[in-house]
């Protein structure tokens, strides 16, 4: 299994779940909202990087899903937000060693 991070810009958000509503039995998703910088702010000059006080406002979205579908999740969540821009977000992928559903105990890629 593993976990989708992606931050994407708020008005990304709706194409994004549109397009991971077509990967053939993706699991689900949880969104929270999200401010941070990105490296634009990070390099700017000393003075300028003082006046660049202000976050952005992002999105946090992440999924659990078997391995055997990361590609697929990914490449949608990347077709339906790239505009080639800067601000277009961020897609992580990490291991994810167990998933346990309370309710019925189970464990592992069932769980999820």
């Amino acid at each position: 299994m593993k976990m989708i991070l992606a931050f994407l810009p708020p008005h990304r958000l709706d194409r994004a779940t549109r397009a991971l509503e077509h990967v053939g039995g993706f699991p689900g998703m949880t969104v929270t909202r999200s401010r941070g910088f990105g490296r634009e702010k990070a390099e700017a000059p000393g003075d300028a990087r003082e006046q660049l006080t202000d976050y952005t406002d992002t999105v946090r979205v992440e999924a659990i899903v078997p391995d055997g579908m990361v590609n697929e999740a990914v490449e949608a969540i990347v077709e339906a937000t790239h505009t080639g821009n800067r601000g277009d977000g961020k897609i992580f992928v990490l291991p994810v060693e167990d998933a346990i559903r309370i309710k019925t105990k189970e464990r592992g890629p069932h769980a999820v």
